[in-house]
């Protein structure tokens, strides 16, 4: 691939062709959204046919995935994994584990740190609680969006047209008589979510697990996309008991948030020729 000094207002272009194929990809998976041949043209100034050959580049690496229409692009599974694997990694004798393993000592409940991949959520990290009547579920666990506390408060940040293409595409599950699969009654309920600040699983996932989650702030101000939840039988933690536990997750919340942002390295222009 040549070198290009076409105008370049998104910092596509890069010293060398693997780190403008990676500046790429960066702009993709920032975005919120799928994208197309065109848009890209108009974001970056950069050559169609210099920008399709990436694309096809990166498509054929299964990074990136083309969509039924053949205009649309958005990130594959790979490149999903990648970015699941990293954060797991990351987590398992970090700062941010530490925050989790106080939490258990404090709540006496299993707690974990959770992100939305797809339409499933993912156990980042987690511990357990000594409690020998437990519900176990290791890192790199998946759990259903709609039915767990992690997923609607991710969900809860979306607007209803983003919720409902996410959900849409296939009946929801009832896993337990307790699971909420209309989607009116589930907008319904991320309304109060919104206003609340926390979600609840009561036994809508897992028939005798009660669960509860708050949004890990994001540094940015945007968006987040991690929560912290504690779990625990329903014995232990009622709905009613759950809600005690907000200002100890809402702390580690906050501690988890200021461990990422320290972590993060510090703004650089990685897409810039």
């Amino acid at each position: 691939m040549e070198l290009i000094r076409e105008p370049d207002p998104a910092g596509v272009n890069g010293d060398t062709p693997t780190m403008r194929l990676f500046s790429l990809l960066e702009l993709i998976a920032a975005k919120d959204q799928l994208v197309t041949l065109q848009g890209l043209v108009e974001e970056t100034g950069l050559p169609k046919p210099t920008l399709h050959r990436m694309l096809q580049q990166l498509e054929g690496a299964g990074l990136l995935i083309r969509q039924s229409d053949g205009r649309h692009y958005g990130t594959g599974l790979r490149l999903r994994r990648l970015a699941e694997n990293l954060l797991l990694n990351a987590t398992h004798h970090g700062a941010r584990h530490a925050v989790l393993r106080h939490l258990v000592d404090e709540l006496g409940e299993s707690c974990n740190v959770t992100t939305l991949s797809g339409n499933e959520v993912v156990y980042l990290d987690r511990v357990e609680t000594p409690e020998p009547l437990r519900f176990y579920l290791r890192p790199g666990s998946r759990v259903p969006i709609h039915s767990s506390a992690s997923g609607k408060m991710i969900l809860s940040q979306m607007s209803p047209a983003q919720r409902r293409k996410l959900l849409a595409h296939a009946p929801l599950k009832a896993y337990t008589p307790k699971t909420v699969t209309d989607l009116d009654a589930l907008e319904a309920e991320f309304g109060r979510i919104r206003r609340d600040g926390f979600a609840l699983d009561d036994e809508e996932y897992l028939p005798g697990l009660v669960c509860v989650a708050v949004l890990v702030p994001n540094a940015a101000g945007g968006r987040s996309n991690l929560c912290v939840a504690v779990q625990a039988p329903v014995m232990r933690l009622t709905p009613d008991k759950a809600l005690q536990t907000l200002p100890a997750l809402q702390r580690a919340a906050e501690m988890i948030g200021k461990v990422d942002a320290e972590a993060a390295p510090e703004s650089t222009d990685s897409m810039s020729s």
